[in-house]
């Protein structure tokens, strides 16, 4: 592992044609899935027996099931417990370097062919368990993940607004600057109250 770094960035990978493929502008994945979804939908149109309410209502669950994915993946695979170099190591590829330079905007989300490369697993693993169903719930579940780095995206980048949008600045800014084992929904705080990792009070 390569130890560069600058003020607001770290060097992960020696190779430059890793390290450059493991960087992204924000655009392009949310882009990548906004077109993905789409496709999967207009596949739902022209392709199967789906009803237009079942597809509406497997889109919103696909919406909810991902904001319990967001918050699983991020309190229990990316703050995972680093008892071994090895877990040490993924976990700081994974998310560790994020909180160590959270304004590098480059690392806010994964770079375009592992974006592909995951939206097109969960296709085959959704099919084989959902069948056709999952021509509605996976554009749901991947719109969740596009509006998932959205907001991750401007919590980082920009200020915070003055009007009830802020809540999910000082949410986010809380897990990073005062307490990492609180506050790990990002596109909202929903399962943080029904898990209780709310900041608490005074934070």
């Amino acid at each position: 592992m390569a130890q560069a770094e600058t003020k607001d960035t770290k060097v992960l990978f020696n190779n430059k044609l890793i390290e450059k493929l493991s960087r992204t502008h924000i655009s392009i994945p949310i882009t990548l899935f906004f077109i993905y979804s789409a496709g999967l939908l207009y596949w739902s149109v022209t392709h199967t027996t789906l009803a237009p309410i079942t597809t509406v209502a497997l889109f919103f669950t696909g919406l909810v099931v991902f904001t319990f994915v967001e918050y699983l993946m991020h309190r229990y695979v990316f703050h995972m417990d680093t008892y071994t170099k090895l877990r040490e190591k993924i976990q700081y590829n994974f998310h560790g370097v994020h909180h160590d330079y959270p304004k590098d905007k480059d690392r806010l989300a994964m770079p375009p062919l592992v974006s592909l490369t995951l939206a097109t697993t969960l296709l085959l693993l959704f099919r084989l368990v959902m069948g056709d169903f999952v021509f509605g719930f996976l554009p749901g579940f991947l719109i969740g993940y596009a509006s998932y780095l959205f907001v991750h995206y401007i919590v980082h980048a920009y200020q915070p607004p003055k009007n009830a949008f802020k809540t999910l600045w000082v949410h986010h800014a809380i897990h990073h600057y005062k307490d990492p084992e609180r506050a790990f929904g990002v596109s909202s705080p929903f399962w943080d109250y029904i898990f209780r990792t709310m900041p608490k009070k005074g934070r």
